[in-house]
């Protein structure tokens, strides 16, 4: 006699052994037909799964947040179905859900092109119209290999006998098509509905090895409704406009090549953004107490090995020998990180608790090996800056150095115009540094920080750094992306893994606690997303050309030149144009070029010492004598930490996390 407790707590017993289905209908017709699936103990089931014993249940609808994957997942073994319908010797091998929507791998004579999508397309909501019902079986092993070879399907022959022993067979039928599937799926292919859509084709080694067959990729996306696929489109739609790569040549600001993969080109414009930024954050760190400093880029393994980088980061390092006698077999990594050079700066010399907290800070260059496909363009590259600091303090230091980071993040956040973001607690992983001990430590002392500071946070099961737990920072864009970006990492391990120690208030040595943090991250990637986020159109004080000075007729060259240099005195960014072009021209190559103000100058206000200022993209404008324009120009150019710098002692006041 089930006893089924439901999340009111109330209890429904049966007399017998029940599926999903039944226990819906006997709570209401309503339940009934919403339902597509149920959680039992936890476990994402059918509808048709037995329940023999006690069990809590929740019913999984449209609504809630599982229904997307189930969609997706459903939906992949549509798009298999229609393309064995229309592609007869098509294999099949596999089709996750993903993020955002789904694939599945073909392997086929002939690629797959996105021509093919509309007849895909088609089969698909033929498919979804019969509503067949999906029932899954359990399969003898060698049965389920015969079948599938029988079918000439050897891929799913070899993932079959690949599977451990102890795992069922099982297999999903949808009306006379059948998959290997380890489920849960929704009732029927009807539950899928119509909001999908083929995106791309893609090619893909079979089981990601470069060794194996390429498959045709299909990507395709899949919502509730229309309504959420519409949004999703605009979405891609806004993101394909905003994209970091091609504004970043429209605008000249940086350029990659195959000379340097991973490396980045910086031109003029791009590298007044990028030392902009670093001015800005380096002032920012400076006024929270921070000491900047510079660490050597090759550093001996043996550094690596003794912090436990070596072991964990190896295959993502660039390795350097010294070809020189006195120095053979010295092996040479170019630093990923900046942690253990850090260390050393802390190690030179004997510290005093009177020192503590000591923030270090230092913009360091990074390098770590990414494979070629994962490259993408400032995003993810193999060289870059980080604005990395460690802050080393006593224990009972951890919490009032939380809130004071929590609370210049949040500010230096809002002044860069982001303004949602929410946390992560990642908390110990499988392979890590430190005991159980040291772990419980280091993760009590970071949640009781969390609660000092007024920082909420969503668990991030099993994702910490290996010597430590940390927080991860979280941002949302204008069209609705997150970006991880800031971090706080409470460490134990590294400080006692090379030895840093300090000399106590009761004379004692003592090892320090080591918190490692960052709130852009790398720079480059951190200037894509502010690149993507504000569509190229910086604000004034960010903006690589803050005005254009620009004439209308020759005549009034003289006076250009001399408007020009008065703005760029004042510390601003000028582009002068002198070109014998119609003022109409000039006007739509700086929107094009996004320089958010042209100070236009003709015949009569290069006279009366006068420049008409027209905010771009917009048609208003206002005449102003030059030093008006100027004073108006430098002050609203004034980064936000010089005009009105920002207390950061209560990180309750400050820190604006919205845990979403």
């Amino acid at each position: 006699m089930p006893a089924i407790t439901l999340p009111d707590q109330s209890v429904r017993v049966f007399d017998e052994a029940v599926t999903g289905t039944t226990v819906a209908a006997a709570i209401g017709p309503g339940l009934a037909k919403a339902a597509i699936a149920m959680q039992v103990d936890g476990q994402l089931r059918d509808l048709s799964h037995v329940i023999e014993g006690d069990a809590a249940i929740r019913f999984i609808t449209r609504k809630d947040p599982e229904a997307l994957e189930l969609i997706r997942h459903d939906a992949a073994h549509v798009l298999a179905e229609a393309v064995q319908e229309l592609f007869p010797g098509t294999q099949v091998t596999i089709g996750p859900a993903i993020e955002n929507g789904f694939y599945y791998d073909f392997a086929r004579n002939e690629p797959f092109t996105p021509e093919d999508f509309p007849k895909i397309e088609a089969k698909m909501r033929e498919i979804i119209a019969r509503n067949a019902a999906f029932q899954r079986e359990v399969w003898p092993r060698e049965q389920a290999i015969a079948f599938f070879e029988a079918k000439g399907e050897r891929y799913k022959a070899e993932l079959i006998r690949d599977l451990p022993v102890d795992v069922p067979i099982s297999i999903y039928r949808q009306g006379e098509w059948l998959d290997l599937c380890r489920g849960p799926h929704m009732r029927s292919t009807g539950d899928i509905g119509s909001a999908f859509k083929l995106m791309k084709v893609a090619g893909a080694y079979w089981r990601g090895d470069h060794r194996n067959a390429m498959l045709s990729r299909i990507y395709a996306t899949a919502w509730r409704d229309q309504k959420e696929l519409d949004a999703y489109l605009h979405q891609l739609e806004e993101a394909e406009r905003r994209d970091h790569r091609k504004i970043g040549k429209e605008m000249g600001l940086f350029h990659l090549q195959e000379e340097a993969v991973g490396s980045i080109f910086w031109h003029p414009k791009g590298w007044r953004l990028y030392t902009t930024l670093q001015d800005y954050m380096r002032r920012r760190q400076e006024a929270g107490g921070y000491q900047e400093v510079r660490t050597p880029q090759l550093v001996d393994r043996k550094l690596w090995e003794a912090s436990g980088h070596w072991d964990k980061y190896r295959e993502n390092m660039f390795i350097a020998t010294v070809d020189d006698e006195s120095e053979k077999d010295r092996v040479l990594a170019l630093k990923p990180m900046n942690c253990p050079c850090h260390v050393q700066i802390f190690n030179h010399g004997l510290r005093s608790y009177r020192e503590l907290p000591l923030r270090m800070a230092e913009f360091g260059a990074c390098h770590r090996y990414e494979p070629s496909g994962a490259l993408h363009g400032i995003m993810r590259v193999r060289s870059f800056v980080q604005d990395d600091a460690h802050i080393f303090c006593a224990e009972d230091q951890i919490a009032a150095e939380t809130v004071e980071f929590v609370a210049l993040l949040s500010a230096v956040y809002r002044d860069l115009g982001f303004t949602d973001f929410r946390v992560k607690f990642s908390d110990r992983p499988e392979k890590r540094a430190g005991s159980d001990e040291t772990w419980d430590r280091s993760e009590g002392a970071l949640k009781e920080a969390c609660r000092i500071a007024g920082v909420e946070y969503e668990l991030n099961p099993g994702e910490g750094a290996f010597y430590g737990p940390k927080l991860e920072f979280v941002l949302r864009d204008a069209i609705g992306r997150d970006w991880q970006c800031g971090t706080l990492q409470v460490d134990f391990v590294l400080p006692e893994r090379l030895d840093a120690e300090y000399v106590g208030e009761d004379g004692n040595r003592h090892r320090p606690v080591m918190l490692h943090r960052a709130i852009l991250g790398s720079f480059e990637r951190f200037l894509g997303i502010l690149i993507e986020e504000h569509a190229g159109r910086f604000p004034l004080w960010l903006a690589p050309v803050q005005v254009a000075v620009a004439t209308i007729v020759d005549e009034a060259a003289p006076f250009a030149r001399e408007a020009a240099a008065a703005f760029r005195k004042a510390g601003l960014s000028v582009e002068l144009d002198l070109r014998n072009e119609k003022i109409n021209r000039k006007v739509v190559d700086h929107i094009e070029q996004r320089v958010p103000v042209l100070a236009v100058i003709g015949r009569r206000e290069a006279e009366q010492g006068k420049v008409v200022l027209r905010r771009l993209p917009g048609r208003e404008q206002v005449e102003m004598s030059l030093a008006e324009a100027v004073a108006t120009l430098a002050a609203e150019a004034t980064p936000p930490d010089l005009k009105a710098p920002e207390p950061v002692a209560d990180a309750r006041a400050n820190a604006e996390v919205a845990v979403g």
